[in-house]
């Protein structure tokens, strides 16, 4: 168990805190809460819902993962990967369909980290990755036009091509008000944070912008027009649901589930290469799983680790999840002393942040690297692209994740092979030649079912004149169940034949394999032999006691 779930937090309280950690996370964490304030309120905006429960799942997100996970720096809460599935979500199924959804995938979350897969999600293909969140930028950047530009559509069609045709039916409507302040927003949020030091340049953009226009009275749509009021309380609410529609939430709740883990444990290693650390894998699924069974019940959104925070929790100065707890509590203080202002807030304003998060996002330049490689990692990068942009991100993730794994097995299967062994290059110890009727054919690669056909037409063809033959086995590292199956065709074969097998060099793993499933003692245990001279002592046995029998 402990090896499973073991919170960093428990591990740095039991090494020792004191006073200059605290003052170093105390200052990352409130600097890393107003970096998360206005990304928490555009992530909200864009997937469809007010804005305090972005803030609310940064918030109760941020704190369990912090007290819970398993990297000392990672920053919990919205992210934008999060915007296409959640509106997906809500505009089918409603907020009360997010919430089941959200706690479904902490359920699925828990059990991967239980299940031990944190080291199995890291092995997700890199161009699947690329092409999913590039897929994910080009939606989000497509979904800020209608704001970007002021337009006036009431209601803004969900399918990525309808959506650009409402766009080019209405530019007439363009508000030259909105789009200066996109601008405006954009060129802050990028180069004010370089002028000036700790302050990100989103929450400076905010914050002038906001100002700007409510002094000007500019005649441009704000968060109030769109969500009214928003609410500075917390409240728990329970979702209502029918058992029997609940397997409609599976899906959704997987492609959560599977992007929050990936996101997740992507941050904490690039947190690791930042500082040398070593993050708990399992331990980070469990909390985030956690994070998303409560944050739900608050009016919270699904949240996983965010890149971006963890670094600016980095390079200001964090040691430990302490940072992360008070980057919690700023929020909470912010949420209750400065909600009532959110409103003001332009919409445009919003849409230029999110157009920048969608640029950061979008990984351009290792997806025009990806397209100067393997045919096989264009393929599922561009797989995974297009289907996030025009079908759905579920089916992006599923159809990615099955072909990477079909174009694996193939690329596996081709270095899989069998192949006459030239003895006058290996070292028979006693034997400088082998006897008139003994061969020797080496297998190289796995024997699993999409190199098993191919092994058994090849081991059918050969040995024609071979009374002994010696299959070397030190390059296969296992078998599976086809593999087996098909090894039993080709021993029964043999046998047909008349053809004595031995076996040489046979893995640990490869023979308990051969033993569990009876093919061992079909063979002879006596002639599955774990090094070559050995395997030729045993062949020219039973090559004697042929002649032997013949005689």
């Amino acid at each position: 168990m402990n090896s499973i779930f073991k919170p960093k937090l428990y591990v740095v309280f039991k090494q020792g805190y004191n006073w200059p950690l605290f003052k170093k996370d105390l200052y990352a964490g409130i600097i890393v809460g107003i970096v998360a304030l206005p990304l928490a309120i555009a992530f909200a905006v864009a997937s469809g819902v007010s804005p305090e429960k972005g803030l609310l799942t940064a918030i109760i997100a941020g704190f369990i993962v912090s007290v819970l996970g398993g990297s000392r720096f990672q920053i919990a809460g919205p992210t934008g990967a999060f915007i296409v599935i959640v509106y997906g979500i809500v505009h089918k199924f409603g907020l009360d369909g997010l919430m089941i959804s959200t706690i479904l995938a902490g359920l699925i979350l828990v059990g991967f980290g239980f299940l031990k897969f944190g080291t199995i999600v890291k092995y997700i293909p890199h161009p699947l990755v690329v092409g999913f969140m590039s897929g994910i930028a080009v939606v989000i950047f497509s979904s800020q036009v209608k704001d970007a530009f002021g337009l006036q559509i009431d209601q803004l069609p969900a399918d990525f091509t309808e959506k650009w045709i409402s766009y080019f039916s209405n530019y007439g409507q363009i508000s030259y008000d909105a789009l200066i302040i996109t601008i405006v927003t954009i060129l802050i949020a990028v180069y004010g944070g370089k002028i000036i030091k700790n302050v990100p340049g989103s929450f400076f953009a905010i914050v002038f912008v906001t100002l700007t226009v409510t002094l000007l009275k500019l005649p441009v749509q704000t968060i109030q027009a769109v969500f009214s009021d928003i609410p500075n309380t917390i409240s728990f609410h329970v979702p209502h649901f029918e058992w029997n529609s609940l397997r409609e939430y599976i899906h959704p709740a997987f492609t959560i589930a599977l992007l929050g883990a990936i996101q997740s444990l992507l941050s904490a290693d690039v947190a690791d290469g930042m500082t040398g650390g070593r993050h708990r894998s399992n331990t980070e699924l469990v909390a985030q799983g956690i994070a998303n069974i409560v944050t739900p019940f608050f009016g919270g959104l699904p949240a996983t680790g965010s890149i971006a925070r963890n670094a600016t929790n980095i390079k200001n100065g964090a040691r430990t999840p302490v940072s992360g707890i008070i980057h919690a509590i700023t929020l909470f203080l912010i949420l209750l002393l400065f909600c009532r202002w959110f409103s003001l807030i332009p919409m445009s304003c919003l849409a230029g942040i999110l157009i920048v998060v969608a640029y950061n996002m979008s990984e351009w330049r290792s997806f025009l690297t990806i397209l100067k490689g393997s045919k096989y990692d264009v393929l599922v990068l561009l797989t995974a692209f297009f289907l996030t942009v025009f079908v759905d991100l579920t089916i992006a993730i599923e159809v990615g994740m099955v072909l990477s794994a079909i174009l694996f097995m193939q690329r596996m299967s081709k270095l899989s092979n069998i192949e006459s062994v030239d003895i006058d290059n290996d070292i028979l110890e006693n034997y400088s030649t082998l006897p008139k009727g003994v061969d020797v054919y080496e297998i190289t690669g796995p024997f699993f079912f999409a190199a098993a056909q191919s092994y058994k037409e090849t081991l059918k063809e050969i040995a024609g004149d071979s009374k002994v033959l010696i299959l070397r086995m030190r390059y296969v590292p296992f078998i599976d169940s086809t593999g087996i199956l098909i090894f039993h065709e080709v021993i029964r074969d043999f046998r047909i034949r008349k053809v004595t097998i031995v076996l040489s060099g046979v893995r640990p793993e490869v023979r308990k394999a051969l033993v569990e499933c009876g093919l061992a003692e079909v063979i002879g245990n006596d002639l599955v032999c774990d090094n070559f001279g050995e395997a030729v002592r045993k062949a020219t046995e039973e090559l004697g006691k042929r002649m032997l029998f013949k005689g």
